[in-house]
């Protein structure tokens, strides 16, 4: 008795390249996902603005809050883009205005404190600049990849 063997499937060259992108956009996605995490968990813990002994809040405080906001729907687009993968083009262009938000808030668009060796200056705000940044670039890089199918 002869065994037979079963033939592999063979992909054309457009399907593979199809999968590749697939694959790229995820891993896309998951960075996002990742970014948005740090910032949400950095914007309330070992990123956060001044912290007063009394009890009351400065602008700054306010800055951090609108960044946990911003990470928050950062992240709720990133697990959307995992998900659908027909709408991602348009998640990830979504997700490019709130990475602006993201960069232009601490200091533009909401006042931090006067001094700058206080903490929000010296550590929120540039911290905050970069990781919305690289999720600025992530989503570009996704909208980019999402454009070409």
């Amino acid at each position: 008795m002869q065994k037979r063997r079963l033939r592999q499937p063979s992909f054309s060259g457009k399907a593979v390249r199809k999968i590749q992108l697939m694959k790229k956009q995820a891993v896309l996605s998951v960075i996002l996902l990742i970014l948005s995490a740090v910032i949400a968990i950095g914007s309330q813990s070992f990123l956060s603005p001044c912290v007063h002994g009394d009890g009351t809040h400065a602008a700054c405080h306010w800055a951090g809050q609108t960044l946990l906001g911003l990470s928050c729907v950062l992240g709720a687009l990133a697990a959307l883009s995992l998900c659908v993968s027909r709408a991602r083009l348009g998640v990830y262009l979504s997700a490019l205005p709130v990475c602006v938000m993201g960069i232009l808030t601490p200091g533009t668009l909401i006042d931090l404190c006067r001094m700058s060796t206080m903490r929000c200056r010296m550590v929120m705000q540039p911290a905050m600049i970069i990781l919305f940044s690289a999720a600025l670039l992530c989503a570009l890089i996704g909208a980019i990849f999402s454009a070409r199918k």
